[in-house]
């Protein structure tokens, strides 16, 4: 049975974690780590040595990678962060995306401008995997409204997704030797053909490991004359897609999630596309509990009025106990959690620098 459940929290002033019991009551915190320097990604390795690995973006020192192995209590750097090789050309702006590989000491990174690096030493080391920077499209590809980003790196059975703003849906099926660009039934708002071959401004992709072929996408939508583009599913591993924006206030968000028992659940966080904040300032996560067939707003326990904060692509997660919690970060700096899978909200912490990025573990 778990004896604890552990947040890691990213800000625009560093890395904070939370632990309670397995009643999710009283968190306590600590942190700031990293004081005072943005922290747009982290990640729980819960692989043979349990480790917490966060990205450490500081504007006068470099990018750096943390590595904490006694649940954060302290934090030391890696020996080294992803950085391209000279001959690139390209220089390292921020790291979006930190992920568990195949193996007990493999990492993946993906980072603005965007590429993939991949460790096969915990950080130790990185390497520069060219087959996706090589791509034909890659010189095509346009910084969305957060830059140029690989932000999702997603594994499922034998392939590797990748989510790129905005180049699109990337996959794998051959162990990274080469990256296919699989856009079809993504649509763009933005572009005279709706429908391109890439250049999607993907927001975050999610699945289940009990329905690997099943995908879940948030894409840029909130295009009135092209409704329905914003929330996606693939039944394909990625090869098409649908919408499945059908009853939802706004097409437009950033972040999505799956339920951790049953891949026919998926929550989304709705918000006002020119504002990117809570429409009519209310906000709610929003649940379908049959693959977006239909969806259901939850909101019991959040603020109904004048409330317009923003919940960005990484800064929803939900926990793994029996009776899952839904977790939340705003850039405003509260921390909200939704007993019973969103069912009733609690803010958990209210005074937090803007949130970035939120992951959680029951340990």
């Amino acid at each position: 049975m778990s004896q604890r459940v552990v947040l890691c929290i990213g800000t625009k002033k560093g890395l904070f974690v939370a632990e309670a019991s397995p009643s999710r009551t009283g968190f306590s915190l600590r942190g700031p780590f990293a004081p005072g320097v943005a922290v747009f990604s982290t990640l729980i390795d819960l692989r043979s040595e349990p480790r917490i690995y966060a990205s450490c973006c500081n504007p006068f020192f470099g990018m750096k990678v943390l590595v904490s192995r006694d649940f954060g209590n302290k934090f030391g750097e890696t020996a080294s962060a992803p950085t391209f090789p000279e001959d690139d050309g390209r220089a390292l702006e921020n790291i979006w995306a930190l992920e568990a590989g195949d193996n007990e000491n493999d990492l993946w990174c993906g980072v603005e401008p965007a590429a993939l690096f991949r460790s096969h030493d915990g950080g130790q080391s990185w390497q520069l995997v060219q087959s996706i920077s090589n791509h034909q499209h890659a010189p095509h590809w346009q910084p969305g409204n957060g830059g140029l980003c690989l932000h999702t790196i997603l594994r499922t059975e034998n392939r590797l997704h990748l989510g790129i703003s905005t180049g699109g849906h990337y996959v794998s099926e051959d162990g990274c030797e080469t990256f296919t660009a699989n856009n079809q039934g993504i649509g763009v708002g933005f572009m005279p053909d709706p429908y391109p071959e890439f250049g999607q401004c993907v927001h975050k992709i999610a699945a289940h490991p009990a329905a690997p072929g099943r995908l879940y996408m948030q894409n840029h939508g909130g295009f009135p004359e092209r409704p329905g583009i914003g929330v996606l599913r693939s039944d394909d591993s990625g090869r098409t897609w649908r919408s499945i924006a059908a009853g939802l206030p706004s097409d437009f968000g950033l972040p999505i999630i799956v339920h951790p028992h049953d891949p026919n659940t998926v929550f989304v966080m709705p918000l006002e596309p020119s504002t990117r904040a809570c429409p009519d300032g209310a906000p709610a996560v929003w649940r379908s509990e049959d693959g977006g067939t239909s969806w259901q707003r939850l909101s019991k326990g959040l603020p109904q009025q004048q409330t317009f904060f923003t919940v960005l692509r990484d800064a929803m997660v939900c926990d793994d106990l029996d009776s899952p919690a839904i977790y939340f970060g705003t850039t405003t700096g509260q921390l909200w959690m939704g007993r019973d899978g969103g069912e009733d909200w609690t803010c958990i912490f209210d005074s937090l620098p803007p949130i970035y990025c939120v992951k959680v573990a029951a340990v």
